[in-house]
């Protein structure tokens, strides 16, 4: 009996492991063809099979954090902390430069948590995010975190604002001086070259003083912190964790889920590869240099798959989303 069994594992294998292998060097070649890295974690909830391309390294994340600080919103409000009615004031301390059009509505504008849980995940909105680290406490969130989510693996997060008081503290000490508002009035300027020159303006210092000469190689710098970062194979664990109702109740799962399938953004990622009537519950994130995209693909008539993909040192994001396109094919030639 054990022989009968041993034989037919043996033929269950051989039969995995080809088609298996074969999507790994699809994915490799897409990585080889790509001007950066990418790596990618794809699990299908039906069977278990997983393939995992450079996910169990640290990749940073960058607006994908927000699955998780809408977990650690909902969690406490099922512990009775907050309430989705409760409001926060917005502050022009808030203001954060990035998506979403918060920055431009006016202090003492009141919304209530659920409004802001939207606009964090459906519209990336930075501001709004803040707003809601700001009402968990950075510490209280990332122990939640770390403790009920993620577990130990990750990097520690911060808000959105203090990733670019981090970055833009590598180019000069001075950077921590600066108001919410003069990093927000940075964004207006572009290229980047632009935008380094009136930094140095707003730092009070001329170029011979920085310790680096551009804001990508700012950037660059900061990654290596490993703040906002982690493996693909976990964030790829909290989407399947997340859709199997260990984290919410039903109510607050399917709330959850139901604002990443309204995701605004990433329509040119991986979702630009999956057919046109898959529901894809998920949250892009993108940050100089870096980019991600993580969800949960329910295509018709099977169960869902997840995939979450990451890019870096990429010469142009076009060049990303195209890779990130291309892992949405894949998944459709071979699960959908």
């Amino acid at each position: 009996m054990k022989t009968i069994f041993l034989i037919l594992s043996l033929i269950q294998l051989s039969a995995i492991l080809p088609w298996q292998d074969t999507l790994k060097e699809n994915i490799q070649t897409i990585d080889d063809d790509f001007s950066g890295n990418i790596g990618v974690y794809i699990k299908d909830l039906d069977n278990g099979d997983v393939i995992n391309h450079n996910a169990d390294r640290s990749w940073y994340l960058a607006s994908t954090i927000k699955i998780p600080l809408g977990i650690a919103i909902l969690k406490q409000v099922e512990e009775g902390e907050i309430s989705l009615d409760d409001t926060l004031v917005l502050r022009e301390s808030d203001f954060v430069d990035g998506s979403g059009d918060l920055m431009y509505q006016k202090p003492g504008t009141e919304y209530t948590v659920l409004e802001l849980l939207h606009r964090t995940i459906r519209e990336s909105d930075s501001t709004a995010t803040d707003m809601l680290i700001r009402l968990l406490g950075e510490e209280r969130f990332n122990e939640i975190f770390t403790r009920e989510i993620a577990g130990q693996d990750m990097g520690y997060i911060t808000t959105i604002m203090q990733v670019r008081y981090d970055a833009y503290s590598e180019i000069h000490q001075n950077a921590e001086n600066l108001s919410t508002l003069d990093i927000v009035a940075l964004k207006e300027y572009t290229p980047l070259t632009t935008r380094y020159n009136e930094l140095l303006k707003l730092l009070a210092v001329d170029e011979p003083e920085t310790k680096l000469e551009s804001i990508p190689a700012a950037f660059e710098r900061y990654y290596e912190r490993g703040l906002n970062s982690g493996s693909l194979q976990t964030m790829g664990t909290i989407l399947e964790q997340l859709r199997d109702g260990e984290y919410l109740n039903s109510e607050h799962t399917e709330l959850l889920i139901d604002i990443m399938k309204g995701v605004s953004t990433g329509d040119r990622r991986i979702k630009a590869g999956l057919p046109g009537e898959t529901e894809w519950a998920h949250k892009t994130g993108t940050q100089i240099g870096r980019s991600c995209n993580i969800g949960i693909a329910y295509p018709q008539n099977r169960d869902p798959v997840v995939i979450a993909a990451c890019a870096e040192k990429y010469t142009e994001l076009r060049e990303a989303e195209e890779a990130f396109q291309k892992v949405g094919r894949l998944v459709t030639e071979n699960w959908f």
